[in-house]
């Protein structure tokens, strides 16, 4: 059995903070860690986390595998950017690294495949976040060991949904021959399950589980103090 057949039909939470909040007090190695444990102890079947500092307290906190990433910058592609950046992950402890693989100028001027032979190189998996049907392909041919909708509705080759982009896991588990993860705006249970009626090998869901921050934004405004802040 691989690593990525222990996620199989499971649920993979990302404990991140928010990538635009610098203040965010959820920021802090140990912290993302105790979270990503809790979450294991709930039932996760993988953890999704940012930077080689959490991959590691992660990795050393919990007993399922860690999908590691690194964001650099906050526009074009920045999740795990650079084959250099990729290989960091992986000796911080992650055992999947997850890519931006769709079809964008990468900032090392290298093409996608290079950072795949680098990751496989240090007996890593790669994941390719993309946006895109055809990059899916692409990246499956580049050698990516599985794919995830994650950058679909943030590009401008993928419009933007108000939920997840369920057509894309449906159309993706049809064209290719690797995990589908379903990832970016899950929110609930039954989009996690039509997620997996659409041929989803897991479901990854982040700020709705793991953000104290952003949930509490999205539940102030339905009170009386909160509407009235949002008129002032």
């Amino acid at each position: 059995m691989t690593i990525l057949d222990a996620l199989a039909g499971g649920l993979v939470v990302s404990c991140q903070p928010l990538p635009d909040e610098p203040d965010d007090p959820m920021r802090d190695p140990y912290v993302q860690a105790r979270v990503a444990a809790a979450a294991v102890r709930g039932g996760a079947v993988a953890i999704r986390a940012n930077g080689p500092a959490d991959v590691t307290a992660i990795r050393a906190a919990v007993g399922v595998p860690v999908i590691g990433l690194y964001k650099h910058g906050t526009a074009g592609v920045f999740i795990t950017p650079t084959a250099e950046l990729a290989v960091e992950v992986a000796a911080a402890g992650a055992h999947v690294v997850a890519v931006d693989g769709t079809d964008r100028p990468r900032p090392d001027g290298r093409d996608f495949a290079d950072t795949v032979a680098a990751v496989h190189a240090v007996g890593a998996l790669l994941l390719a976040d993309i946006s895109t049907v055809a990059e899916g392909v692409a990246a499956v041919r580049a050698g990516a060991d599985a794919v995830a909708t994650t950058l679909s509705g943030y590009t401008a080759a993928s419009p933007r949904t108000d939920g997840p982009d369920l057509e894309l896991v449906a159309r993706l588990a049809a064209a290719v021959p690797v995990p589908v993860l379903a990832e970016g705006r899950y929110r609930s249970t039954e989009q996690i399950g039509r997620a997996f009626a659409a041929g989803a090998h897991a479901v990854v869901m982040g700020n709705a589980v793991t953000s104290p921050l952003w949930i509490t934004r999205r539940l102030v405004p339905a009170t009386p103090a909160g509407a009235a802040a949002a008129r002032r």
